[in-house]
């Protein structure tokens, strides 16, 4: 069913706006409410024939526990001239000065480029893409020799729920946010999917295999992408 979009009040000592997506699942047996942390919304699913106005209601008494949800939320960090962000096992400062050319470079730990201010957050995007799809395609390459099989293809999306994902044709997509990551944690993630490649399920062989590409236990590195990844999908917000 289509969502429906709207805005409910809180009754609290802060009091605001809040967008509220009320989504009706047939298989619905109870109110689910969720905070979704990027958007900066609750997402409410109900039953097929419970009753809106009542769900209304009881996401009203439910505001002690959104704000605490919406003070806990990692803090946004937009690309802009000043920022710092992190990248691979370290950090990045961004700089934007008019004398610059436009593209996009990196000079040691300093992202920095020229031209319109207004577009250089897309810029540094754009260039944290590249870096991505490129540190990723070869993060693949490794692990797909190893396994010997073949990837069709290696790209990068800005997916909210999935680090990566993997078809059964042999295309391998990734969140380019990764890139913002420890390496171990990309890297983690890239054998995942490519030992999705022979297994399409999570049993005892599939994680044999991913540790094997990995090259030991992935249990620090996944547990470290479970920590960090709140931050990371704030990055750029």
């Amino acid at each position: 069913m289509t969502p429906e979009i709207s805005s409910i009040t809180l009754s609290t000592a802060h009091s605001s706006d809040l967008e509220l997506v009320v989504r009706r699942h047939r298989r619905a047996r109870r109110m689910k409410l969720r905070y979704d942390a990027i958007g900066d919304r609750l997402l409410l699913t109900l039953p097929p024939r419970a009753s809106e106005r009542k769900a209304r209601a009881w996401v009203q008494t439910q505001a002690d526990w959104i704000e605490q949800q919406r003070e806990g939320r990692a803090t946004a960090t937009p690309f802009v001239p000043g920022a710092t962000i992190p990248f691979r096992d370290g950090r990045l400062m961004l700089r934007h000065a008019a004398d610059l050319p436009r593209r996009i470079e990196r000079i040691g730990e300093t992202l920095q480029g020229g031209g319109s201010e207004e577009s250089f957050g897309r810029r540094v995007e754009k260039w944290l893409r590249d870096e991505a799809r490129r540190l990723l395609s070869d993060d693949v390459a490794e692990f797909a020799r190893l396994a010997e099989v073949n990837v069709r293809a290696v790209s990068v999306g800005d997916a909210r729920t999935r680090w990566g994902s993997c078809t059964h044709d042999g295309k391998l997509r990734f969140s380019w946010r990764l890139v913002c990551a420890p390496d171990d944690v990309r890297r983690y993630v890239a054998a995942h999917e490519v030992a999705h490649r022979i297994h399409m399920d999570h049993g005892r062989e599939f994680h044999r295999l991913e540790q094997q590409l990995f090259g030991g236990p992935t249990s620090k590195a996944r547990r470290l992408l479970r920590e960090l990844g709140p931050r990371l999908q704030r990055i750029g917000r």
